[in-house]
């Protein structure tokens, strides 16, 4: 890029959490743990859904999708987050800044939209039991996965590209442990109102779009589970999405604060917050699938005794 629109910064500086806390060993520590958790549980989860044939159903192939896409999310800021704690030089190049972003956007949109598959699938499960092996077979399945994985990869290209046509030209200090579109775009010496509207659509059609058909998909199962006559069948039922529930409420609700709002207003405080979505979620979604499922344990249970034999 040439004259007005030639970037000045070559690499920014990571503040991190410096900020907040003066213990750089101890976070690393707990980061390290808990990308060891989050890598463990994961591809756990993964491997015991591809081997147990009783777990080869639409729930499942969604969960190791989910599970994937943990991965890909922690791995895509835990190692530049734990390098820099443990590193006096706390920089990153700036391809690899908008490297980590491209890949960070993808991920969560990817995520976004799959928690809604994931919602959509229960919802037929529990409304339409015996529609639903029909409705939800493993072409409808596939196409699913591969539409919100192309989505993801589309918007994170219009996100991305429309930063390209900005200047960065000091200061480059990003108060933040990866890079973030927000704070990133506190940086830049040009007019960042195109960016910040782009943003501003993606939340409202995409993130409170989501959220709305999730709660959509659940106030019909709230409904349809009231009808269950027996108490033993409103707890089955309700045991099948509960899990999603938990998962939905803590991605959706530490995402929606970080992105509907103006970058400018990013403080430290959405630090701890971008923790719950890029680190705690990974390593909470194996425990609460594992734990509060039971064919999860029960296939988990049949694995080890074959093991042992």
């Amino acid at each position: 890029m040439e004259g007005n629109n030639q970037t000045m910064v070559t690499e920014f500086i990571l503040i991190g959490f410096s900020s907040i806390s003066s213990s750089p060993l101890v976070l690393s520590v707990v980061f390290v743990s808990a990308y060891a958790a989050a890598l463990v549980g994961n591809i756990s989860i993964i491997t015991l859904i591809g081997l147990c044939s009783t777990l080869h159903t639409p729930m499942y192939f969604f969960l190791i999708n989910l599970s994937l896409l943990d991965l890909c999310c922690t791995t895509a800021v835990v190692p530049q987050m734990l390098r820099n704690l443990m590193n006096e030089k706390k920089t990153i190049s700036f391809q690899g800044c908008l490297t980590q972003a491209y890949f960070f956007v993808i991920f969560l949109i990817t995520e976004l939209l799959l928690l809604v598959v994931m919602a959509f699938d229960r919802y037929i499960a529990i409304c339409h039991p015996l529609r639903y092996t029909v409705i939800m077979n493993q072409k409808v399945c596939n196409y699913l996965v591969i539409g919100i994985w192309l989505c993801g990869v589309l918007l994170a290209n219009i996100h991305v590209l429309s930063l390209l046509r900005l200047s960065f030209c000091g200061p480059s200090t990003i108060n933040h442990f990866f890079c973030e579109l927000p704070p990133l775009l506190q940086l830049s010496c040009t007019d960042t109102s195109f960016n910040r509207y782009l943003m501003l659509v993606t939340d409202i059609f995409l993130g409170f779009g989501c959220f709305l058909l999730t709660l959509v998909s659940y106030v019909y199962i709230a409904s349809s589970i009231l009808k269950i006559r027996s108490t033993q069948g409103k707890k089955k039922a309700f045991s099948t999405c509960s899990s999603h529930v938990i998962v939905v409420t803590i991605f959706y609700s530490s995402a929606i604060y970080t992105y509907v709002r103006p970058p400018y207003l990013y403080q430290d405080i959405d630090k701890i917050v971008a923790v719950l979505y890029t680190v705690l979620t990974p390593v909470l979604n194996p425990l609460i699938y594992s734990l509060r499922n039971k064919e999860v344990k029960e296939a988990f249970k049949k694995s080890v005794r074959l093991n042992r034999n």
